[in-house]
């Protein structure tokens, strides 16, 4: 039986630039959007947690997050996590909630959110070259336990090479339409 499945990697591969277009989203030009925070993990309880599992985030103005953390034991670590996040969002402690005004857009701010956005493309690129190593693996086992010959193996590499560099294109692209309305181009 053939390890190589070629339609999951694809599916492996879209799914990294899903995520990053994910990711993209949260990058509002000065509204406050939930979508901002959904990157952040924290770590409470001995692990690393998404933010959305261990408080509420609303928006309960245009310019204004609010952060209710569910445990007050973990108000200090969310706070920590959100500050190093490199969103330039400084947190305020209201108790169990956290207040995040969301400041203006200048030009040093658009570039730090054009540096976020180039982080998290490639952070989707380091994923597609990623599964595209899983997927030669898999063909150079094909091909060692003879299920596959050779030229097919070269012939399946040239197609995963392309698959890659068609899905990093789009992962780039999504990147470079979002720099462009960060930095207001």
């Amino acid at each position: 039986m053939a390890k190589y499945d070629k339609a999951d990697l694809e599916r492996r591969m879209k799914g990294a630039v899903e995520s990053l277009k994910g990711d993209l989203s949260g990058l509002r030009t000065g509204r406050a959007n939930t979508a901002l925070l959904d990157p952040i993990t924290v770590e409470v309880y001995g692990s690393h947690m998404p933010l959305a599992q261990v408080a509420t985030v609303s928006a309960p103005e245009p310019r204004l997050l609010s952060v209710q953390v569910w445990d007050k034991s973990n108000v200090t670590p969310v706070e920590k996590a959100i500050r190093s996040a490199g969103l330039g969002l400084n947190p305020i402690n209201d108790g169990n909630t956290l207040r995040l005004p969301i400041p203006d857009l200048t030009e040093e701010r658009r570039k730090e959110l054009a540096k976020l956005a180039s982080k998290y493309a490639e952070n989707a690129r380091i994923a597609i070259r990623n599964v595209r190593r899983d997927g030669m693996d898999a063909l150079k086992a094909d091909e060692n336990k003879k299920e596959i010959s050779e030229d097919e193996r070269k012939r399946a590499e040239t197609d995963l090479q392309k698959l890659t560099d068609d899905i990093i294109k789009q992962a780039d692209e999504a990147a470079t339409a979002k720099e462009k309305e960060i930095l207001g181009k």
